[in-house]
């Protein structure tokens, strides 16, 4: 057994509003359950590239308060360029929750707040980074 991530969850206060912030900002494809509730299965890429797929769901509470410290997982989504993909957010009505950031010899991150709130990773890999 590993202790690998194989699973993410996404809670949306309006899902119709998120599945289109994400189809438009990373490309990634909803199919809706048929299971009680509202949920659907993200899948975002090939089974034969590395990375996992998840679920998108109703919340069930309030939406995470603004100011208030990260209290959740966090899931990181590798991209092509940072900049180019928190460019995209903040078109798609996304915010900047913090700005791009070298990691020296590992690449660039940064994190965006989605549509609902939600925190969002976005790592560009380069090892040539300082």
């Amino acid at each position: 057994m590993t202790n690998r991530p194989v699973h993410f969850e996404i809670h949306a206060s309006n899902p119709e509003t998120s599945i289109a912030f994400y189809k438009a900002l990373f490309g990634w494809r909803f199919e809706r359950y048929q299971v009680p509730g509202v949920y659907y299965g993200v899948i975002t890429g090939d089974d034969t590239e590395r990375g996992i797929n998840g679920g998108l769901l109703q919340r069930l509470g309030p939406p995470p308060v603004e100011g208030a410290p990260v209290n959740s997982w966090t899931v990181t989504v590798d991209v092509e360029s940072v900049d180019k993909t928190l460019a995209r957010a903040l078109e798609l009505g996304g915010t900047q929750a913090l700005p791009k950031m070298s990691i020296p010899h590992v690449g660039y991150v940064a994190y965006i707040k989605d549509v609902d709130g939600n925190i969002v990773g976005l790592h560009q890999n380069d090892p040539g980074a300082r």
